[in-house]
């Protein structure tokens, strides 16, 4: 299944740089199941988003959209 993934991040530290918000969307296959445990990894772990990007210090806010994207043969012009 092809989703799009938004990442919302506001007031974080990057390498000792204060950045008041960063927004990044990517687009990415995935299954059900993947999409499954990195929901639940998000909700369960409180430094899931410092753990995983180098640099990153803190961050205050921040929100993770997963949205399904219509496959381009299923496509109605």
């Amino acid at each position: 299944m092809k989703v799009k993934f938004v990442l919302t991040m506001d007031d974080l530290v990057v390498n000792d740089n204060h950045i008041d918000q960063v927004i990044l969307d990517w687009e990415s296959d995935v299954d059900q199941d993947e999409i499954l445990s990195l929901s639940h990894k998000w909700i369960t772990s409180k430094n899931f988003l410092t753990n995983r990007m180098e640099g990153l210090t803190r961050v205050g806010e921040s929100s993770l959209t997963i949205e399904p994207l219509e496959e381009e043969q299923d496509a109605n012009y």
